[in-house]
């Protein structure tokens, strides 16, 4: 019998195109030529140009891919940025005026945040755009403009932030009808979820699927989960980030909440990122961690070379305790905000911080000198990443440049004490509008805008008639 003849394979070197390796990234090119081979090579029929509004909500434009890379101009006018979260517009006054053309803003896609869109049935591609005027001055009311801004302060002197931010959510049954209270949905046990199960690995595996879901498509997009436990609320999940750039983890935040709404209402179940969407259950948070590097050097400058913490550092807690009850507004940014920052409850009501104390505003983590950070505990998931970013980076800056100390750390509960945070949207509003170191930092333009939005949000609010009212005062008044 004749030896069997072995089985030949082509050669990579004739007759075959090598597929170059950026068409494979599943997230960003460097380059408009690069765009093209990515976008054929996974056959993407449409492109979703996306950018925040002041709320965090996706703006934007959907095209044909051929279109997306014909140089076309792409343009939105103005008036998503200066919109309320129902959909209305402030009045003029206080610094802010609608501009009378409404003329037309630039977006000018950011090629390294280019990604797939996992849950669209058609291959669909995603960019996030930055806002910039037709003769090319970045828009400075835009969000991830605001946080551009603060980045490049920090380099202006010579720095360079670190963040990795902390998300909570909650699972909810579906509810279309707007005034009957959210309740937790059924997980695969059939049974209602409960509270009490923080870090519950059971209670995770109750939205196993789901929970696959999130992963498969963040996947897809190239985000990265550190982490991923159950919270102390009845289907609440919290979803932790790695370290890393602001502008980067701001943009993974903002693609992660459209991630994990997609994969929610594929279960036929809601996500939402409320502050409190349910009474009686814990708030929802968006903690921000934070430390600096010396551009040139890489060091963490809240570290001296013995290990110990540096000037830098304290003075950095001293701009956190100074200013951020000023920039609350941007931290809680709706009436709603409000009802997750109570005593003795998880959230922080004072600017206190300590050594791994969580009652404190600002909590000192446990870990090597090099990684010394410190987290911000009072931001609610219902913020705008980028301004969140911003404004926690800005009140840091602030005191690194005005050489602000700190009060002395506590290690004792402190989250039955007074209450040192503006105690609704009013108050928050007012206390924004009269920092001027914190208006300059982020801009008089954007604070103006941003101070506009929230008062007619309030507006809008008191509108409203809710059950309390209807309860207490219906037949006893």
């Amino acid at each position: 019998m004749p030896p069997a003849k072995k089985e030949t394979r082509p050669s990579n070197r004739v007759g075959r195109v090598r597929t170059p390796q950026f068409v494979k990234n599943l997230r960003g090119v460097k380059n408009w030529k690069e765009v093209s081979a990515w976008l054929e090579w996974r056959g993407i029929e449409d492109i979703e140009c996306i950018t925040p509004d002041q709320a965090g909500v996706a703006r934007g434009k959907m095209m044909p891919s051929k279109k997306f890379t014909s140089n076309t101009s792409l343009a939105l006018p103005s008036a998503p940025f200066m919109m309320t979260i129902s959909g209305d517009y402030p009045e003029d006054g206080n610094g802010f005026s609608y501009p009378e053309d409404d003329g037309d803003l630039k977006l000018v896609p950011d090629l390294s945040t280019l990604s797939e869109v996992p849950w669209e049935e058609d291959p669909t591609a995603q960019v996030i755009c930055d806002l910039v005027h037709q003769d090319g001055r970045f828009v400075e009311f835009t969000p991830r403009n605001v946080l551009k801004r603060i980045v490049q302060a920090y380099a202006d002197h010579g720095l360079r932030p670190v963040v990795a931010p902390e998300i909570e959510f909650y699972l909810v049954r579906k509810n279309p009808d707007p005034d009957y209270p959210l309740v937790p949905p059924v997980g695969r046990s059939g049974r209602a979820i409960g509270g009490g199960a923080g870090y519950s690995i059971a209670g995770v595996n109750e939205f196993d699927e789901l929970i696959d879901d999130i992963y498969h498509f963040s996947e897809s997009q190239g985000l990265e989960i550190d982490t991923l436990i159950h919270e102390e609320g009845a289907g609440q999940l919290e979803i932790n980030l790695r370290h890393g750039d602001p502008i980067e983890l701001a943009d993974q935040v903002f693609m992660f909440k459209r991630t994990i709404r997609e994969a929610a209402l594929k279960h036929d179940t809601y996500a939402t990122f409320m502050a409190k969407p349910i009474q009686g259950q814990p708030g929802s948070a968006m903690h921000i961690h934070q430390s600096v590097l010396n551009r040139k050097t890489g060091r963490n400058i809240f570290t001296e070379e013995d290990g110990s913490e540096s000037e830098a550092f304290f003075h950095f807690i001293g701009g956190m305790q100074k200013h951020v009850p000023n920039a609350l507004v941007m931290f809680a940014p709706y009436v709603n905000s409000y009802r997750r920052l109570t005593q003795a409850a998880s959230a922080p009501v004072n600017t206190k911080w300590g050594y791994d104390n969580r009652t404190t505003a600002f909590r000192v983590p446990r870990s090597d000198p090099s990684a010394r950070r410190l987290e911000n505990r009072i931001p609610s998931s219902d913020a705008n990443p980028y301004l969140a970013l911003a404004a926690s980076l800005a009140c840091g800056l602030i005191g690194i440049r005005n050489k602000l100390k700190p009060d002395a750390p506590v290690g004792t509960t402190v989250n039955e004490d007074e209450i040192d945070l503006p105690r609704g949207l009013l108050e928050a509003v007012d206390l924004f509008e009269n920092d001027p170191d914190l208006r300059s930092m982020l801009g008089e333009s954007f604070a103006s805008t941003y101070a506009a939005i929230k008062r007619a949000e309030f507006e809008t609010f008191m509108e409203v008639i809710s059950p309390w009212e209807r309860e207490y005062l219906l037949l006893n008044v």
